[in-house]
């Protein structure tokens, strides 16, 4: 995390107890997406309150020898000129075949028209193209790690 990204999140830490910090297992910045447009696109979904939810492909965990996201995690959400935008907290951390990601869960991504048809052609071609790039397998039943949170700075 670079001085400003800190400095955002030492505000938010500031406002929590002793214990509260004390329960965050990780706290990390990250931006969305892979390209300008879309991490900028859900930096914006997520402060409006709309993006709550994101996934991953489990194989890419797998490759890179990261630790899979814990509950309670914050993650500085940044926009792709890399500045803090919000805060948020992961609540829930699943394992799920692309195929049977849900449409509740689409809609909770909060991208293009909130539909399963779309999330599922979008992330179709997002998956394909990052599983070529890493070396990777992707497939209908690739498992995705599936990540819901709630903007929790600025209220």
């Amino acid at each position: 995390m670079n001085t400003s990204q800190q400095q955002f999140l030492h505000r938010y830490l500031a406002t929590l107890s002793a214990e509260e910090r004390a329960r965050v297992p990780q706290c990390i910045a990250e931006h969305f997406c892979a390209d300008e447009f879309n991490a900028n696109q859900c930096a914006h979904l997520i402060e409006q309150g709309i993006k709550r939810a994101s996934c991953c492909l489990l194989a890419g965990y797998e490759i890179e020898g990261v630790p899979l996201p814990q509950v309670g995690r914050l993650s500085v959400v940044l926009n792709w000129a890399q500045e803090p935008v919000c805060i948020v907290r992961l609540s829930e951390v699943s394992l799920c075949p692309f195929n049977e990601v849900t449409a509740d869960f689409a809609a909770l991504e909060g991208e293009g028209d909130r539909s399963h048809a779309w999330w599922r052609r979008a992330h179709l071609r997002f998956f394909s193209d990052y599983a070529a790039a890493i070396g990777a397998e992707f497939n209908e039943r690739s498992l995705l790690v599936l990540e819901r949170f709630d903007k929790v700075y600025p209220g």
